[in-house]
């Protein structure tokens, strides 16, 4: 009997829900809708499944909602947005979907703390997640008919437009056309910008099960699919928590597309003396006047900012400073965050030399790329000693990896490419301590190999069928001397697919110009001296395209690569070990018509070794973050 009422109620809840909603979808069907096209039901259909993947309710609740700007008001009836507040339900129970409300207070009004309340003559757009076998026929037969892409393993998305009546009763509706592309927008923005919001540890009660986040606003570009574009075929889609958060308008224009996540400080500045702690020379950031460490000064809000006397201090307030303190600030806060505390050597190199003779590995092997003794002999040309033991610089056999195939990765008899979440599982399946040094030179190649296993939806799927990857590697420089780093790279295949890397740059020497390398049996290099934009008609045409620690900003070379970027529209990704220097690289792309679908995100395979900046304390690491334009030829390849 016990066994009978279980399987009894779990019928209920599949078929009504429990918890917050307003229970399974109406018999509306995208079909009916006025205008609407077989493809564009598939382009939903597919976006829907892509934000399922994500996951979202596993950290999103009711209570947290979001404010959502899909391209310009005028864009749509009424010149306003259709609905620009939305939240996640399910996370806690009952259906699983989300919501989007015709305005904030619309979203306050009908969330409970268990449920969904009614609110009479309020009208909501809902999208829920249901079995196949409780939808409606007119669903099915469509799914059926149109190959529809599954969320999950069974679950389709019912999308309705509902309203309240006086007396407690649900209307529904079909969503209209336009509603429908708003709708898209938001799938596809929020899949890529619900994982960036972090948890405010300092937020919230103990009691309660809601997790706080700390306040976000991220701007991402979407491709409308062929079907509905109409001449602008991407639009900017502004995905805030909670709604409200706006970009600063007085910020400059470097800040200008950089999340203000904090708020920017009080018109008149409280100048403080705070000492920076270092032992290294520092340069005023307005007069580049060189300061001992000890006794410079930085400011006293953001604390990023490194001043000879608060009379420079001033003065730089007032000139630039006062409209950048508070993006400072956040990025400030940001480095507890940044910090790799898993590993156990000092991760701090204010001065190159010292950090690596304290290590015993300064002028050895490839570590003689990590200080400036051996700027003199051009990149690529390092003289080499013996083998793998002296290019990791004497390193005890255990502290790097070997030339070896990883152990175990073989299942049910079937190899494939190992995919990497972080340093703690690398070092854990190399069975490497966390006192290994070699996270630091590891960061290029991994770096490259995340990107084209996690990041890249394209080359991933290459790889996956055993196929060959092509990448543009832009700018090489001193990575020319870690070609036994990059043969890492070809263990991780683990016996499926082949990668050839072209690194192209001006820093190439002569005498490697032109040269293959095969630095393992499935991984090759190919050297290449000049600026991309004149030697790529040379080139096999590239899967996917690489910069890192690229600063778009410092080289006019660079003008010309991002143009044929655009052009040939093949994914690319840029790193930068700050936050403030992607902000300028953002200023860049989108001056060269190329648009952010990849947003900038701390890259788990950056360096463990924080990095000196002689101006400012900004948390700064080798690959510290990733960023992903794309132009407009291959946006709709990013899912």
């Amino acid at each position: 009997m016990d066994l009978h009422l279980k399987n009894l109620f779990d019928r209920f809840q599949e078929q009504f829900g429990s918890g917050p909603g307003l229970g399974p979808g109406s018999g509306t069907c995208l079909m009916k809708v006025e205008g609407i096209s077989s493809n564009f039901i598939k382009s939903l259909f597919k976006a829907s499944a892509a934000l399922y993947r994500t996951e979202p309710w596993r950290r999103l609740r009711p209570g947290h909602l979001f404010g959502i700007r899909v391209g310009k008001d005028s864009d749509w009836y009424g010149k306003k947005q259709p609905f620009p507040c939305s939240q996640f339900i399910g996370g806690d129970g009952g259906d699983i979907g989300f919501y989007m409300f015709r305005s904030e207070n619309d979203a306050k009004k009908m969330t409970g703390s268990r449920e969904t309340i009614r609110v009479p003559n309020v009208e909501l757009l809902r999208v829920t997640y249901e079995l196949e076998k409780l939808m409606f026929p007119s669903n099915r037969k469509m799914i059926k008919s149109l190959s529809l892409e599954a969320s999950g393993n069974d679950r389709f998305p019912v999308i309705d437009v509902t309203r309240c009546t006086s007396s407690g009763e649900l209307q529904f509706r079909n969503p209209t056309l336009e509603e429908l592309k708003f709708v898209y927008a938001f799938m596809r923005a929020i899949s890529l910008v619900h994982p960036l919001l972090q948890a405010d540890k300092e937020g919230g009660s103990n009691w309660t099960r809601l997790i706080c986040f700390d306040p976000f606003i991220e701007t991402v570009d979407i491709q409308w699919p062929p079907e509905i574009a109409k001449g602008h075929e991407l639009v900017a889609v502004t995905i805030s928590h909670p709604p409200g958060q706006a970009y600063e308008e007085k910020t400059s224009s470097t800040a200008s597309s950089t999340p203000t996540k904090y708020a920017e400080p009080p018109d008149e500045a409280t100048f403080k003396d705070i000492r920076v702690n270092s032992n290294s020379s520092r340069y005023c950031a307005m007069c580049e006047k060189e300061v001992n460490g000890e006794q410079s000064l930085c400011c006293g809000r953001c604390r990023a900012v490194v001043y000879c006397t608060s009379l420079c201090q001033k003065q730089h307030w007032k000139e630039s400073h006062k409209s950048m303190c508070g993006l400072y600030k956040a990025m400030m806060e940001r480095e507890e965050e940044l910090v790799m505390k898993i590993f156990m050597f000092p991760c701090s190199a204010d001065q190159p030399c010292k950090w690596l003779e304290s290590l015993g590995i300064h002028q050895k092997g490839m570590w003689r790329r990590k200080c400036s003794c051996y700027s003199h002999c051009p990149f690529g040309l390092l003289p080499v000693k013996g083998g793998l033991w002296e290019s990791w610089g004497g390193l005890d056999e255990e502290e790097y990896p070997g030339d070896l195939p990883f152990r175990n990765q073989v299942r049910d008899g079937i190899t494939s490419p190992i995919l990497l979440s972080g340093w703690s599982e690398y070092y854990n399946l190399r069975s490497l301590p966390l006192s290994s040094l070699v996270a630091d030179i590891l960061s290029h190649p991994l770096t490259v190999y995340y990107i084209l296993t996690a990041l890249s939806i394209n080359s991933k799927n290459l790889l996956l069928k055993g196929k060959e990857v092509i990448l543009h590697y832009l700018g090489p420089e001193g990575e020319m001397d870690w070609m036994p780093a990059f043969a890492e790279m070809g263990h991780l295949l683990n016996g499926l697919g082949n990668i050839q890397i072209v690194m192209v740059g001006p820093e190439v020497p002569t005498s490697l110009s032109g040269t293959t390398s095969g630095i393992s049996s499935r991984v090759r290099v190919n050297l290449v001296r000049g600026v991309y934009q004149e030697e790529a008609t040379y080139l096999p045409s590239p899967h996917v395209i690489v910069a890192l620690n690229c600063a778009l900003d410092r080289y006019s070379n660079w003008i010309g690569a991002l143009d044929l970027i655009q052009a040939i529209g093949v994914p690319a990704f840029f790193t930068e070990p700050s936050e403030i220097l992607c902000a300028n690289d953002k200023q860049v792309l989108r001056g060269a018509g190329l648009h952010i679908t990849h947003p900038v995100t701390p890259n788990p395979f950056r360096s463990p070794v924080k990095n000196h900046n002689s101006s400012t304390n900004l948390p700064s690491y080798s690959n510290g973050f990733v960023l992903g334009p794309t132009g407009a030829l291959c946006v709709s390849m990013v899912k």
